[in-house]
């Protein structure tokens, strides 16, 4: 574990998992300037990779996608932000995603190569030490599966089928059930990949990895169901890349490919993020107050294949960390027009991909 000095006021504490190195990385964050101050790194195992955070903000929850594959239960030190490893569970399969839903008592997980999605149930200690409670078999490739802001409904990708899945969670059992209808169809070929709730709960927001586009669903709050509003690209075609292909489709034509990652929306429902990892950039768009609907401004460029992106609690600044860069970069986002500004890049260990942000009061 390596050590460091930082401003013992600093209560917002970075975390980011790093596959290749299979550390996770812990930062204290100015609350101030948004500067990072490296604190320690913690060794999880080889590609440790999706991460998510309890709702009391106590644990940290990180998939290991190596055999065997598992979740691990890390407490959080509200102090220093030291991470304490507390227990271990087995996962089904390789989870390419998981969140916890808003009760904090249940794990959810999306397996891409498994083609399925899986719910754990957390202790009241906040410790997952149990297996997976329910598998669902789902569509080619899910991707991720998150709860809506009330906890009662949950929605998962499947890239590989261009769909998002509707489920029930029944609050008696714990256990997904398909909604009516089950699910909703994207694009062809557009390869639904990561899913935001609008803070209000209103909307929607699902990144297509394949196409770039983010696609605006309306959410009905009574049904837990969606209805597509309008799907607006993120990759403007001055970038020269053509659509993505899923890993079974045929040869690649030696054309750039769109490679979306990740997405992001500020607590204030204003602005909206998303990564492109061929050419290495964020996409900003603003969100309008009365319908949700969003409208691309700009790209920016960041660590080389943008992997994740995390925007603090506090709205005010983003950190994109790359795959393929031994950097974080962390940015400003202007009040008023949601503009990123450099604030600083930071050292990360190999591989480096998610990241969850905690906040003490």
């Amino acid at each position: 574990m390596n050590q460091a000095s930082y401003n013992a006021s600093t209560r917002t504490f970075v975390y980011v998992s790093a596959a290749t190195a299979g550390m996770i990385d812990t930062y204290a964050m100015d609350e101030a300037t948004g500067a990072l101050t490296r604190v320690s790194s913690v060794e999880a195992g080889p590609t440790v990779m999706p991460m998510a955070v309890a709702p009391d903000q106590k644990h940290l929850y990180a998939t290991i996608r190596s055999q065997p594959y598992r979740v691990l239960t890390l407490a959080i030190d509200p102090a220093t932000g030291n991470l304490a490893q507390k227990a271990a569970a087995p996962l089904p399969d390789s989870m390419a995603y998981i969140s916890v839903d808003p009760s904090g008592r249940l794990l959810l997980a999306a397996s891409y190569g498994g083609n399925c999605v899986a719910v754990s149930p957390i202790g009241k200690d906040g410790l997952v030490t149990e297996g997976a409670r329910q598998l669902v078999s789902t569509g080619r490739n899910a991707h991720s599966i998150v709860s809506d802001r009330s906890g009662k409904f949950v929605f998962a990708t499947n890239l590989g089928s261009d769909a998002v899945l509707q489920f029930v969670l029944n609050p008696e059992t714990g256990m997904l059930e398909a909604n009516d209808p089950p699910q909703v169809a994207t694009g062809p070929g557009f390869g639904p990949r990561h899913i935001v709730p609008s803070p209000d709960n209103r909307y929607l927001y699902v990144l297509t990895e394949l196409t770039g586009h983010v696609i605006h669903y309306a959410l009905d709050s009574a049904r837990g169901t969606l209805t597509e509003v309008q799907s607006v690209a993120s990759v403007p075609d001055k970038a020269g890349l053509s659509p993505g292909v899923v890993p079974s489709a045929p040869a690649e034509d030696g054309r750039p490919k769109i490679w979306a990652a990740d997405i992001g929306i500020t607590p204030n429902g204003r602005f909206l993020y998303t990564t492109e990892r061929t050419t290495s950039t964020i996409a900003l768009f603003r969100l309008n107050g009365h319908d949700g609907t969003p409208v691309y401004v700009a790209n920016y460029p960041t660590e080389r294949q943008p992997r994740g992106i995390r925007i603090d609690p506090s709205g005010r600044f983003l950190i994109a960390s790359g795959e393929k860069s031994d950097r974080l970069s962390v940015y400003s986002i202007g009040e008023a027009d949601g503009e990123l500004s450099i604030v600083g890049r930071y050292p990360v260990s190999a591989g480096a991909n998610w990241i969850e942000i905690v906040t003490f009061a």
